[in-house]
């Protein structure tokens, strides 16, 4: 049975438990019998794939694989992965490069597959970065089970982090921020932006954007959360919208019960004689 991450709660001081038990709980979840089967395998066999269908033909290699990128839902859409990987990201037009979504994009060109090209696969450190980030991002899915807030944060430090210090222009950066769905789950929810915001054109979206950061955080550059206090920061933000949001759409009978007890008139009561 895999260990099951304890998370007490939602908000702020669930988010302060978890990072005080994170690394001891991210371990032992490491060393889980289903977690240490699944890399087991994938060392085993990644190094003798030397074709896209002996990837997508071995199932517990594309568990690995698909849920290092946080793409574990596509398991059983095996002809788009399929796709994906073939087409590789050399060329514009593969499909990897059109789709919104940059996931897919990470995976392709970090497996390798493309133009007749020997998949990095075969490079040795291959299986070792797979593996971590398998093993992050499965963890973050476990806790993300028992509240997908803090799924969202975990996963913040990480991405977030790595896509302020890549170079190129800090515009290019919050297009791929727009194209990756947990990181803009947590700057819509953080910046106070409404589901409807995605449907506006990208360029609007990308002034809004640099308009709220400017606002909040006193630059709009995305480039300012390599910094760990203004990530710390914006995790803040994220989980107090979040279980704002949370508490005022939550309709089950006790939260209709206390929400009946706020909005009843005071009784005035006349004072003892």
């Amino acid at each position: 049975m895999s260990f099951q991450p304890v998370v007490l709660g939602g908000g702020v001081s669930g988010w302060r438990f978890l990072q005080r038990t994170l690394d001891k709980q991210a371990e032992a979840f490491a060393k889980s019998a289903p977690m240490v089967r699944d890399e087991t395998h994938f060392r085993e066999k990644i190094i003798a794939v030397k074709s896209v269908d002996d990837l997508v033909g071995d199932r517990r290699l594309m568990t690995v694989l698909l849920g290092a990128f946080g793409l574990s839902g596509d398991i059983n859409n095996r002809f788009f992965i399929r796709k994906v990987l073939e087409e590789g990201v050399d060329l514009p037009g593969a499909l990897a490069n059109r789709l919104a979504d940059k996931r897919y994009f990470a995976m392709a060109e970090a497996i390798g597959f493309s133009g007749g090209v020997a998949p990095t696969s075969r490079a040795p450190d291959f299986a070792d970065k797979i593996i971590t980030a398998y093993r992050a991002q499965s963890f973050e899915a476990a806790v993300g089970a028992q509240n997908p807030d803090m799924r969202f944060a975990l996963a913040l430090k990480r991405d977030l982090t790595s896509l302020a210090a890549k170079p190129g222009s800090d515009n290019a950066k919050w297009y791929t921020l727009m194209g990756t769905p947990p990181l803009r789950k947590v700057f819509d929810t953080a910046f106070g932006l409404p589901s409807s915001f995605a449907a506006l054109d990208l360029d609007r979206q990308l002034s809004v954007y640099q308009e709220r950061a400017q606002s909040m955080f006193g630059d709009s550059k995305l480039s300012q959360f390599a910094d760990p206090e203004k990530i710390e920061e914006l995790t803040t933000r994220f989980l107090v919208r979040a279980q704002l949001t949370a508490v005022q759409t939550d309709t089950s009978p006790a939260a209709f019960a206390l929400q009946m007890l706020q909005n009843m008139p005071r009784v005035q009561r006349p004072l003892p004689r």
